[in-house]
C-alpha cells in the first residue's frame, strides 16, 4: 500500500541543490557486508536517522529498521538497529530480507517500459489490444455503488492508465460495499500476508491460482471510474504483470529476473524466498492495541511457498541492498556497474509524469503529485523525485536531478500506520540540512 505521510518531494530544494559538494562525503562501504565501524561512520553521518530507527526499536514499536541512503552511484550509508525478531539475537542488515509488497509496483512499472521502448506495447495503446477481453468495459454510475447499475466505459484503457491507477480498476483493499465483495469472491486479491487465518483483517483474501485466471475475471468485473478521469489505487500493476507476459511472450517473473534482477545485481529478490534463504527473512508483525504480533514468521512464512502468481503490485521480497541497487539503476538512467539494465529514454519517460491530462486526483495518495511508471513523481521544484512504498512499512524513492536515493526497510502492518514514514522523511532532511552546513562551514 501507498505511504500517505512520506511526501518524497518534500525534499528540501536548497539543501539538495548544494548536494553536489556531498557525493564524497558518505562511508564508502565498497560492496562489503555492513561492519560496526561502517554502522558507527554511517550512524554519525545519518545521526537523525539513527536515533529515529533507536527510538523505534527501543519502544519495540518495531523489530528493526534498516536505511539505505546514497549519493549516485556510490555506495550508499547504511544504518541498521535492531534484530530480525523481538526477542532474536540476529541483527538486521543491508542483506536482509523484507515483504516489500507495494514496492513492488515501480519495478512492474519500469519493466513495462522496457518494453514500451521496444515498441512491443505503446504508453496510449489500448489494453483490448493486448488483453481482447477489456474491450468492452463497464462502468459504476456511482463509485463504490451499485455494481448493477452501470454505463458503457466512454474510453479504451490504456497502459498508461494502468501504470499510473487511472484505469478505473479497483482494489479489494480500498473500495467499500458490493464492488469490493465483487473482488473478493472472484478472488481478486493480489497480495499475500499470513497463513494464519487473519488475512482478512489485512484487507487480503484467497487469490485465484493464475495470472491469466486473475486477468480474465478482471476483465467481468464494472470499473469504479471511467479510464483517465480519476486517480484511485488499484490492481492496474498486478494486471501489468499479465501485459507484460503477453506482450513479451515471458512468464512474467521469468521477464523479471532475465531484464531486470540478473543484470542489476538484484541476487535477493523474489516472489518466493527459498528455504535457503529463509534465515534471512525478518518476521512481519500486525500491530494490535500498540503491541507486536507475528503474523508471518520466516519459519511458517508465506513467503516460503509458491504464490497464487507472481503479483506485480504487491508481491515481492527484496533487501535493503538490491532495492538499493534498483535505485542506482535509476540514478545511472539504466546504467549500474557499467552495465546498461533500462534505456536513458525509458527511465526518463517512467520517471516523469504520465497522468492523463485533467485527471481527478483530489483526496488522493497523489494530490498535488503527478504518477510515473508506478510511483509517485514530485512537480515543480520538486520535480526529479520518484517512489513509493508498501504495506509493511517499507518505503525508497530517488531525486534524479540531485543524485540522491533512499530506502527504508521495517516490517510491521496496522490498520493505523505509525507516523515513521513521516518522520524518516524529516530525519533525511534534518540529515541532509546538517552535512550542508558542515560542508559550508569547512
Amino acid at each position: 500500500m501507498a505511504f500517505r505521510e512520506f511526501d518524497i518531494a518534500q525534499l528540501s530544494r536548497r539543501s539538495l541543490l548544494r548536494s553536489g559538494a556531498l557525493l564524497g562525503a558518505g562511508a564508502a562501504l565498497s560492496g562489503l557486508p555492513f561492519g560496526r565501524a561502517a554502522f558507527a561512520q554511517a550512524s554519525t553521518q545519518w545521526a537523525n536517522v539513527a536515533k529515529l530507527a533507536n527510538e523505534y526499536v527501543a519502544a519495540r514499536k518495531v523489530a528493526n529498521i534498516v536505511a539505505a541512503l546514497g549519493w549516485g552511484q556510490r555506495d550508499p550509508d547504511v544504518v541498521s538497529v535492531g534484530t530480525l525478531a523481538l526477542g532474536q539475537a540476529a541483527p538486521a542488515g543491508f542483506d536482509s530480507l523484507y515483504r516489500i509488497y507495494s514496492m513492488t509496483k515501480p519495478v512492474t512499472g519500469m519493466a513495462a517500459m522496457m518494453l514500451i521502448d521496444e515498441g512491443k506495447l505503446g504508453l496510449d495503446q489500448p489494453l483490448a489490444e493486448i488483453l481482447p477481453a477489456f474491450a468492452n468495459m463497464q462502468v459504476q454510475k456511482t463509485y463504490d455503488g451499485s455494481i448493477t447499475d452501470l454505463e458503457p466505459a466512454q474510453r479504451p484503457i490504456t497502459i498508461r492508465h494502468l501504470l499510473t491507477h487511472t484505469a478505473g480498476l479497483g482494489y479489494a483493499i480500498v473500495q467499500k460495499g458490493p464492488i469490493k465483495t465483487a473482488y473478493e469472491d472472484a478472488g481478486l486479491v493480489p497480495g499475500q500476508v499470513t497463513k494464519l487465518p487473519i488475512a482478512a483483517a489485512f484487507g487480503r483474501g484467497e487469490a485465484v491460482r493464475s495470472l491469466t485466471t486473475f486477468a480474465d475475471r478482471l476483465a467481468t468485473m464494472p470499473l469504479i471510474a471511467q479510464p483517465g478521469t480519476r486517480w484511485s489505487y488499484s490492481v492496474g500493476l498486478d494486471l501489468l504483470g499479465r501485459v507484460i507476459e503477453v506482450a513479451s511472450g515471458q512468464p512474467f517473473d521469468a521477464f523479471l529476473n532475465e531484464r531486470i534482477f540478473d543484470p542489476a545485481g538484484m541476487t535477493s529478490t523474489w516472489f518466493q524466498v527459498p528455504g535457503s534463504e529463509l534465515g534471512r527473512l525478518t518476521t512481519n508483525y500486525g500491530v494490535l492495541d500498540g503491541r507486536l504480533l507475528p503474523i508471518d514468521p520466516p519459519t511458517q512464512s508465506i513467503y516460503a511457498d509458491a504464490p497464487a502468481f507472481p503479483m506485480g503490485g504487491a508481491g515481492l521480497v527484496s533487501s535493503a541492498r538490491d532495492y538499493d541497487r534498483f535505485l542506482r539503476m535509476l540514478l545511472g538512467y539504466g546504467k549500474i556497474d557499467g552495465k546498461r539494465v533500462m534505456s536513458e529514454l525509458a527511465v526518463r519517460v517512467g520517471t516523469s509524469n504520465l497522468l492523463p491530462e485533467g485527471v481527478d486526483t483530489t483526496g488522493t495518495f497523489a494530490e498535488g503529485q503527478g504518477f510515473g511508471a508506478g510511483g509517485r513523481v514530485g512537480l515543480g521544484e520538486q520535480a526529479g523525485t520518484y517512489g513509493w512504498g508498501g504495506a509493511a512499512g517499507t518505503v525508497a524513492f530517488v531525486d534524479m536531478k540531485r543524485g540522491f536515493r533512499a530506502t527504508m526497510m521495517t516490517q510491521y502492518m496496522s490498520l493505523t500506520p505509525y507516523p515513521l514514514t513521516g518522520e524518516f522523511n524529516r530525519a533525511v532532511l534534518a540529515d541532509l540540512a546538517a552535512m550542508t552546513g558542515r560542508k559550508a562551514a569547512a
